[in-house]
């Protein structure tokens, strides 16, 4: 019997296998599939290698923001090549870390649960004192879509394998692969439309914010708000797409069909109704958000297999300190939590920190929203940036900062400030003490702590 069973080698599984093996040599690491991860692969690297060259392609052609006049004449052909290219670098390091590893402690096959202590892979059977189960996620998709459409629906998973760049793209959903990948391929001159199911891109919770993102967005790319298809078929014309619009029926000719509308966890395929009855929801799978242990039994699922926010450094986090619960059971302990953060590499950038204005108000917390609009906002103007607004959220009573909202440029960098001083516990007045160096993004940042110190001290006085 083995210390320990990992279930999955992505970002959690491979972080809790690092950790284990400090502890213990006496464990099984079990994937189905690549040996590297979701990031890697198919999520965070290769989407940021296609971003960076659409943003700079973009740059060039906006060059009239910053006083200059360019003729550009800008060859496509070698961008989907290049994103392979390093992506397959970011993967061979994550290979070859693995590689080293122990072969006896690795085995490729897919597992699944005959009961609370034994799984089957391959025809065998092992069993361990404590599982951890990183199994991550697969995009999801319309199943009758696929088999109209075959290789021409694809998903996060297939576009990076795309020999060259379409000529269009229709995407299903706003979501922030959706937008990310949308606005990428527009940038790089694909003819991109995106069907979104509600009236939101992104993740910005923030009514002001989620406006100002729909508004600013939609201005630059072709985005149907409401509107699905009602058809998609193939022809030799390409993609057709049946859709309605103020009333009218419309069709839309694509090359290639995104499905971005989301994730679904791979728990599925593990049989987890093999271990209790109750299992077969997954939805509601009672799966402990402290700690991560499913129900009573030492098992602690981990990463995007179960999570609202598949984020990466959340589940290599996660990896770790779970290895701890598994290894000492009975005995366990809430997994300390990191300040939420949250990115979508759009442009602007939207950044979530801390609690967000939804989380906020649903919790009936009592706080104060401090607000800049980068519109007129120095260093943004000099970059020819100046788009969006930033929200800082603010404890009436306390005065600590408690969560941010951003769609701003360069918000990556500003919501990192953002999380640290929330880890912090930092009041307002503490934070506009520190240096905001001018001429900066972050003074944009101060500004919205002056307005929320004012809201503050103007309920002060009234009281």
């Amino acid at each position: 019997m083995f210390d320990i069973i990992i279930i999955g080698a992505g970002t959690a599984g491979i972080a809790a296998y690092k950790e284990a093996i400090k502890h213990t040599q006496n464990i099984l690491i079990i994937n189905d599939g690549p040996w590297d991860t979701t990031c890697a692969r198919v999520g965070c690297m290769p989407s940021k290698v296609l971003i960076s060259s659409a943003n700079r392609m973009h740059d060039i052609q906006h060059a009239a923001e910053v006083a200059l006049k360019i003729e550009a004449n800008i060859n496509t052909i070698n961008v989907m090549p290049h994103v392979r290219e390093l992506r397959n670098r970011f993967t061979a390091a994550t290979l070859k870390d693995v590689n080293s590893w122990e072969a006896s402690h690795k085995i490729s096959g897919h597992a699944s649960f005959i009961n609370a202590n034994t799984v089957q892979v391959n025809n065998s059977t092992y069993q361990a004192k404590s599982f951890i189960i990183a199994v991550g996620s697969t995009p999801s998709f319309n199943p009758q879509w696929k088999s109209a459409l075959r290789d021409r629906l694809i998903t996060s998973d297939d576009i990076f394998e795309l020999p060259e760049l379409p000529e269009s793209l229709a995407v299903i959903g706003s979501g922030v692969i959706a937008i990310e990948l949308a606005q990428a391929m527009h940038r790089l001159g694909v003819k991109t439309t995106i069907f979104a199911r509600s009236r939101k891109v992104g993740t910005l919770t923030s009514p002001n914010l989620q406006m100002l993102a729909q508004k600013e967005l939609q201005a630059e790319l072709d985005i149907k708000f409401e509107v699905l298809p009602k058809k998609v078929e193939s022809s030799q014309s390409g993609i057709e797409i049946t859709y309605e619009e103020n009333g009218s029926e419309c069709l839309l000719i694509a090359d290639y069909v995104l499905s971005a509308t989301g994730r679904d966890s791979n728990l599925q395929h593990l049989k987890l109704e093999n271990i209790n009855d109750a299992f077969t929801d997954l939805r509601n799978l009672p799966v402990d958000d402290q700690t991560k242990q499913l129900l009573h039994y030492p098992i602690f699922i981990i990463g995007d297999a179960k999570t609202t926010t598949p984020i990466q450094h959340e589940a290599a986090h996660e990896g770790k300190a779970a290895i701890h619960n598994a290894l000492n059971f009975p005995e366990i302990q809430s997994i300390k939590m990191l300040t939420p953060l949250g990115i979508v590499f759009s442009s602007p950038e939207m950044a979530t920190v801390g609690q967000s204005f939804k989380k906020l108000k649903g919790n009936n917390i009592e706080f104060v929203t401090g607000l800049v609009s980068y519109e007129k906002q120095g260093r943004a103007l000099v970059l020819g940036k100046n788009k969006g607004a930033a929200e800082i959220y603010v404890d009436k009573i306390s005065r600590k900062i408690l969560g941010a909202e951003l769609f701003v440029e360069s918000a990556e960098h500003l919501a990192h400030l953002l999380a640290w001083i929330i880890a912090e516990e930092l009041t307002v007045d503490a934070a506009l003490t520190k240096p905001f160096y001018h001429p900066t993004l972050e003074e944009g940042l101060r500004t919205a702590l002056k307005h929320a110190r004012r809201q503050l001290n103007s309920i002060e006085t009234a009281d």
